[in-house]
């Protein structure tokens, strides 16, 4: 059973929005997904309302409760889960990366954001956990740009995930809706790259990739 923590100090960075999609492209591959919001905001409780609670399941948990809420989900089934976090919340971020197979870190590609995952990647390697970041909520069109900023994370230690999931309306009209963009735009380009992202996280925690009740 693969824990995939979704962290973040910056706010803004699209953590719920990955959180939400990569666990709804595991269930759609035919997994039980589950998320763990860990935000007191609440974000993804409140779009597993919208869509009436249709899987993936959402459920909440402070921090110092997070590992014993992952195991006792395993227990009942969940094989593919996947934490959200707050920004500006270290016991949160730790206690995720703690119990993580595989660590996540969305990031805006722009000097500010850029800047601000240094603290988010120095937990990351002082807890031994493999990580990624993985660029959001930018250009669908800059290569030039998403190159740069992968040199500068690498600088960081913490290597950039090869699939992008830049901004597109896709997800504005899909979250409203408490709808995925696989669910919006089943052959859409938002929907292919977090498909893209699914399988490549996989293939990080060494987990076979699952496709409609087929294994590849």
């Amino acid at each position: 059973m693969p824990t995939i923590a979704i962290i973040s100090q910056k706010g803004g960075a699209g953590k719920t929005t990955l959180a939400l999609h990569l666990a709804a492209a595991a269930q759609d591959a035919g997994r039980v997904a589950l998320i763990i919001d860990t935000d007191p905001q609440a974000t993804a409780s409140q779009w597993a309302s919208w869509r009436q609670d249709a899987p993936p399941e959402v459920i909440d948990s402070p921090p110092p409760r997070l590992a014993a809420k992952a195991a006792q989900a395993s227990g009942q089934g969940a094989d593919f889960i996947v934490i959200d976090t707050p920004p500006h919340a270290d016991s949160a971020a730790r206690a995720a990366v703690e119990i993580a197979d595989l660590v996540l870190i969305p990031c805006r590609p722009s000097a500010f954001d850029l800047s601000a995952i240094q603290t988010t990647a120095k937990l990351v390697q002082l807890l031994r956990k493999p990580a990624f970041v993985v660029f959001t909520a930018g250009s669908p069109n800059a290569p030039r740009i998403y190159a740069e900023a992968g040199e500068l994370v690498e600088s960081y230690g913490t290597p950039p995930c090869p699939i992008l999931i830049p901004d597109r309306a896709a997800y504005r009209h899909a979250s409203a809706e408490g709808r995925t963009v696989m669910e919006l735009e089943p052959t859409g380009k938002a929907a292919d790259e977090i498909r893209q992202l699914y399988e490549w996280t996989c293939r990080q925690v060494g987990e076979p990739i699952k496709r409609k009740g087929k294994t590849a």
